[in-house]
């Protein structure tokens, strides 16, 4: 039995709710209280770890494969170029407005309505090949510790993920990840009207180049190539005095081809500064184009896809992909919306391609 119309007007209305609560990343407990009085009076024996929020398929069998519907409930800041209230959400010309409409409350919203369809048939759930777990997770905009690293030690065995980050409901099978790095250059101080001292910005000049100049030799079908971009320097403290040290951060997006550590020690071992990176947990992913949810959403008629955008799937230790309502380029901009046609099409598309 597909949703119905009353489906889609609660998700309207569920995910209203949701934008007039301000969930900005690490302050979206409010959220989350919400979101956990929803799941609960869904029938879910609802769990928490933080603000996570999560509900194991009342039917399961540990002897099947677990899949995992996964969106998170933070939101970033607003910009400043809001013209509408970003905490009132607004139905008009067919979208509803409002900060996280788009990322990714569409996706979170509709995901949990088609888990609860999925789980409502006791028959057709026993029959169902494999389990389903529904997170609402925390922290995904900051990647932060009590994020979806919290709750994943806590779920069952989880063997693949549907992540519903804004897709225009097309199958995003690869994603590139993050590695943030410190570049230090170290000189020596002098007078800048005589020969004196070692200038660190020199020092690093080399280095910089290469940065700017170095193409990695494995290119993604998918993800295209691993990118290294020096986004901040820092050095001196006036105009007379040679600097002693220079600080620049790079911003290193691996495809699926490069590991983290592969990458910094190929880095370190080609710059004469010291590199060190802030974090390897942000990592590239992938799922097998041969995997057979991906084969289905081919089925369906959808074009799978790599996505230049993180997400969650960084901290998943096994295969998962992206696929949810809205457009990729509306998340993080002002006056962003959801279309009220693409929570209809989630909804039967989720329970299409999980029946």
């Amino acid at each position: 039995m597909k949703p119905s119309e009353s489906h889609l007007e609660e998700a309207v209305r569920l995910l209203s709710r949701l934008i007039s609560i301000p969930s900005v990343s690490g302050k979206e407990r409010e959220a989350a209280d919400f979101w956990a009085s929803v799941v609960g009076s869904s029938g879910f024996d609802c769990r928490r770890a933080g603000n996570n929020v999560w509900a194991v398929d009342p039917f399961f069998d540990s002897r099947r494969p677990t899949l995992l519907l996964n969106a998170h409930l933070d939101t970033v800041k607003p910009v400043a170029s809001w013209t509408r209230d970003p905490f009132a959400p607004a139905v008009a010309g067919g979208r509803l407005y409002g900060l996280g409409s788009n990322d990714c409350g569409g996706g979170l919203v509709t995901l949990l309505l088609a888990f609860r369809h999925l789980c409502a048939d006791e028959a057709a759930a026993r029959r169902r090949p494999y389990n389903l777990v529904y997170l609402a997770s925390a922290e995904e905009e900051t990647s932060g510790a009590d994020g979806i690293g919290l709750a994943l030690p806590l779920l069952p065995h989880i063997d693949v993920a549907l992540v519903g980050e804004p897709t225009s409901m097309q199958p995003a099978i690869a994603e590139k990840g993050l590695m943030v790095l410190d570049l230090i250059a170290r000189g020596k101080s002098g007078h800048a009207a005589r020969k004196e001292g070692v200038n660190a910005i020199y020092e690093a000049l080399d280095d910089l180049i290469w940065l700017r100049d170095h193409r990695f030799e494995r290119v993604s079908p998918l993800l295209g190539d691993t990118r290294m971009t020096v986004t901040v320097v820092n050095a001196g403290t006036q105009h007379n005095v040679v600097p002693d040290r220079l600080t620049a951060l790079i911003d290193v997006r691996p495809n699926e081809l490069y590991t983290n550590e592969e990458l910094l020690s190929f880095i370190q071992a080609h710059c004469r500064s010291e590199i060190k990176a802030h974090s390897l947990r942000l990592r590239s992913s992938r799922i097998d184009p041969a995997h057979p949810l991906v084969r289905k959403c081919v089925a369906m008629g959808m074009t799978p896809f790599g996505s230049p955008t993180l997400s969650d799937q960084a901290l998943m230790p096994f295969p998962s992909f992206k696929l949810g309502p809205g457009a990729s380029a509306r998340s993080h901009s002002a006056d962003e919306y959801i279309e009220i046609d693409e929570l209809r099409h989630a909804l039967d598309v989720y329970v299409d391609l999980l029946s």
